[in-house]
């Protein structure tokens, strides 16, 4: 450029072969052939198969919530004396993790449940008491009965007698008075007589007598006739009088036993709490032993040191069942939902295994594990998404056995097959994708 150098040289063009094949006629036709096959290869690739499938990060969980890591909870409140577990050991069904004390007052005696025992006793023998007392009134209440029916059966038959004499009486007073007004007429046919001078005085005197005797008969029954009617009177009311003072007695002797009733159902009350109090306090004994629910792995110890209180339902520590089904738990949009069902194919990449992933071509992608949509939540998230679980799929190779819940994956839910070119028409568009429906096997008829 500044012409500095004094060896000036002029290259000839037929020295350079690079430069002459490219300049050449055959390079140009090369040319048009190469681009002819890509655009040949463009056109063919469009109508390769591509797989549609919804796309979305997820997280490993359990199928069922036994088997999902839970806490440990304290179910009375309490002062920790005792550890017998710590990070990372494995316990079974009903191993102790902890041991409590007692911090509430109305726990602290240490023979409660002997004391309350005792109480329960008593109150048992008062229902005893009180049922055999109960037993004593129905027999007299039974004696009461039985006296008042025999008492008014006397007292009927006295009435009855009282009446038959009656009877009698009215008899014979009618009788008296028939004598006495016969006597009454012999006496004035005498007395006419006499003055005739055909009756003597003595005979007349006589027949008086017979008139005044005839006359004391009469009074005599008539006197009888009142005595048997104020009998029968007497017998009534004696017949009442029975009636009214059995009542009464019945009717007492009822009260108290109603009354004895009710102290019998008070005490048993009393009873029946009792024995709920006597059965909480063992219950509670057993309580200040923490035992593991189920088997499983300590993963976390939330509580920690000896002689700190704890309270009622506070977590103390945290375990993960041994025994768990995997499911992936992934969130979809709601424009993608009406695209899922039950029983869809899905193919699953675990974080921390090696993938090599085609989305469109799911048999070619290596690292993959296969799956099916398990269950799909009827309601949205706060984030306007809806949870979807994928379970294993059996007929595919199993999952690996290294995973572990929480851990994370990417999941492909496989749609309708097509062509590329659909494909990359629909993505311009921003159609939604397609789907296909499960073949469900029919159930024979019935």
């Amino acid at each position: 450029m500044l012409n500095i150098s004094k060896n000036k040289q002029q290259l000839s063009v037929n020295k350079l072969s690079s430069l002459s094949r490219v300049e050449g006629n055959k390079s140009a036709t090369k040319l048009r052939k190469s681009i002819t096959l890509i655009f040949v290869l463009l056109v063919g690739f469009l109508f390769l198969p591509w797989t549609q499938n919804v796309r979305s990060n997820g997280k490993l969980v359990t199928l069922r919530p036994e088997q999902r890591p839970q806490t440990i909870q304290s179910i009375i409140p309490g002062r920790i004396e005792k550890w017998f577990v710590k990070d990372g050991d494995q316990v079974k069904k009903g191993d102790t993790i902890l041991f409590l004390s007692e911090i509430k007052d109305s726990y602290l005696d240490p023979n409660l449940i002997g004391r309350t025992n005792k109480q329960l006793k008593s109150k048992e023998l008062s229902v005893a008491s009180y049922s055999d007392k109960i037993v004593a009134m129905d027999n007299r209440i039974d004696a009461l009965n039985e006296a008042n029916k025999l008492k008014l059966q006397q007292a009927k038959i006295k009435l009855n007698q009282a009446q038959l004499k009656l009877k009698t009486d009215s008899m014979e007073y009618h009788t008296a008075q028939i004598n006495t007004r016969i006597a009454e007429q012999q006496l004035e046919r005498f007395e006419k007589l006499y003055k005739d001078n055909l009756k003597s005085l003595t005979e007349l005197e006589s027949r008086k007598l017979v008139y005044q005797r005839a006359q004391a008969s009469q009074i005599s029954a008539q006197q009888k006739y009142l005595q048997s009617a104020n009998d029968i009177i007497d017998a009534r009311v004696e017949y009442q009088s029975i009636q009214a003072k059995y009542k009464d007695e019945i009717a007492k002797a009822e009260s108290d036993k109603f009354a004895t009733l009710s102290s019998l159902y008070d005490t048993e009350v009393d009873v029946i709490k009792l024995q709920s109090q006597s059965a909480n306090y063992a219950i509670r004994n057993g309580m200040y032993y923490v035992l593991a629910p189920q088997d499983g792995i300590v993963t976390k110890v939330l509580s920690s040191g000896i002689g700190e209180t704890i309270k009622q339902g506070e977590s103390i520590a945290t375990i993960m069942p041994i025994n768990y089904d995997l499911a992936v738990e992934m969130y979809v949009k709601p424009i993608d939902l009406p695209l899922l069902q039950k029983g869809q194919k899905v193919r699953v990449q675990f974080d921390g295994w090696p993938a090599l992933v085609f989305s469109g071509w799911p048999s070619t992608s290596f690292g993959t594990f296969g799956g099916h949509i398990f269950a799909i939540d009827n309601f949205a998230s706060e984030d306007g998404t809806f949870r979807v679980l994928i379970a294993p799929d059996q007929g595919d190779k199993p999952w690996p056995k290294a995973l572990r819940v929480g851990g994370g994956s990417k999941a492909m839910i496989l749609l309708n097959e097509v062509a590329v070119g659909y494909e990359l028409w629909r993505k311009i568009n921003g159609f939604p994708p397609d789907f296909y429906a499960v073949k469900k096997t029919e159930k024979p008829k019935k």
